[in-house]
């Protein structure tokens, strides 16, 4: 039996080979529709590790509160008309702006939070024996690194003391290490920001952040980051809800009087323990907010991982069009083979009574016809998996999308060429075998 599979595989691959050109281009469907599996599956691939890089990179089940200037008045004219009575005792309205109070408050208040991460972001001049350079100085609490997945590669966090009493301490980024300390250990030493001197005691592991996701997710580079203790910001630096306009007008103590709304954080991280509970979390965070700030929309909240999800969603989407496309390349490059396949039944009527007049049993003539309809379909996966990884490769590089090839697709891929001559090869192969020898002899 084994002998008889061989010997109709070399009379198949022996057809085939007397006509090349015919061949290959009945292969070219399914040429086009492996290498468009492969592709697709590689950019979805990709986007969804690329989508959980970022996910990572904003922490899971994180609200994000940033502060506005000022309160929002584009109301249209006739609106502001007939509401003189209400924008006349709202005008006056005062707000403090983001602070730690709202911090503490949601902490003590919201259940759902896992933990909070309030921040002040300041830009330093940074020097360092003759090095100098202008750097973010960000004021944080302990919970800032396990929000957003920052590691110490060296030193230690901030303690309690240090926290509270505002201490002159701090941990430098991995690229501020890189660029002050080139070949020198850090720790212990005492650099100028502003005009503070403060000690390193810790230095973070290396965050990789491509710019396209800088840009996309609005975070900064956290290995250019300079990062102390909160209350150290607050002594040691300024304060700004203590004061009314920029160093150039003067100091002045803020009041009810003001119009312009100066933020003592420059932003605010809560983490909530559980997904679910993201969305009505942000809501009572919202109102409490708007409650202490005396109804003045001075803040936006903003939920990085919905917006990641739905990115993803969208992502999915255009993957499911793609495959369809795809799908639908093979289902033609299938009915090309059964369409040639029964041209090719028709034209060798006679070289199937002649076998069939030598002894061939029906289950040869059929083999022979399945082998040679696997074999265009095979060798066309072949070619469609070396376009298709070719195709990935250059997404990646000249498209800047990145993709991702996994052994499970290429194999996917042979499967489904493998299938899909077999399924469309049946019907030309048992017409062909279902053929009255005596009629196939008697055919010019």
């Amino acid at each position: 039996m084994l002998d008889r599979n061989f010997n109709n595989l070399y009379i198949a691959l022996d057809s085939l080979g007397a006509n090349r050109l015919r061949s290959f281009l009945t292969a070219l469907g399914i040429i086009f529709g492996v290498s468009a599996v492969i592709a697709m599956l590689a950019i979805g691939k990709g986007a969804k590790e690329e989508i959980m890089n970022q996910m990572k990179l904003v922490g899971v089940n994180n609200i994000v509160i940033k502060p506005k200037s000022q309160e929002k008045k584009d109301e249209p004219q006739q609106q502001q008309s007939s509401s003189a009575k209400k924008e006349e005792g709202s005008k006056n309205r005062f707000s403090k702006g983001l602070s730690l109070a709202d911090a503490e408050s949601i902490r003590r208040m919201l259940p759902t939070v896992s933990a909070i991460s309030p921040e002040m972001i300041s830009e330093q001049n940074i020097i360092y024996g003759s090095k100098s350079s202008k750097l973010k100085v960000v004021g944080i609490q302990p919970a800032f690194f396990g929000i957003n997945n920052i590691k110490l590669g060296a030193g230690i966090i901030f303690n309690e003391r240090e926290q509270q009493s505002g201490d002159a301490v701090c941990i430098i980024g991995s690229d501020v290490k890189r660029k002050f300390f080139i070949s020198e250990d850090p720790l212990g030493k005492t650099i100028k920001c502003g005009d503070q001197w403060l000690k390193i005691i810790g230095v973070t592991e290396e965050k990789m952040i491509s710019n396209a996701t800088k840009e996309n997710l609005g975070i900064r580079d956290y290995n250019l980051d300079i990062y102390i203790p909160i209350q150290t910001s607050l002594v040691r630096f300024k304060n700004p809800s203590l004061y009314l306009g920029t160093p150039d007008d003067g100091f002045q103590e803020q009041g009810p009087s003001s119009n312009i709304i100066f933020h003592q954080l420059d932003q605010l991280v809560i983490q909530v323990a559980e997904t679910d509970a993201l969305s009505a979390s942000a809501a009572i965070v919202s109102r409490m907010l708007r409650r202490r700030h005396n109804d003045v929309l001075d803040f936006e909240i903003t939920i990085p991982e919905q917006l990641l999800k739905q990115q993803q969603k969208t992502k999915d989407v255009f993957n499911i069009v793609l495959s369809a496309i795809a799908g639908i390349s093979l289902l033609v490059g299938g009915i090309g083979i059964m369409n040639i396949m029964l041209a090719s039944v028709l034209e060798r009527t006679r070289e199937i009574g002649i076998r069939m007049a030598l002894g061939a049993q029906k289950s040869d003539i059929v083999m022979q016809f399945l082998f040679e309809a696997v074999l265009i379909s095979l060798s066309g996966g072949i070619i469609g998996v070396l376009l298709g990884v070719s195709g990935a490769y250059l997404v990646d590089k000249l498209a800047d999308i990145h993709t991702l090839i996994s052994g499970i697709s290429i194999v996917l891929s042979f499967l489904l060429a493998s299938a899909v001559g077999l399924i469309f090869g049946i019907s030309p192969a048992r017409k062909a075998a279902q053929k009255n020898p005596i009629e196939c002899l008697r055919h010019d």
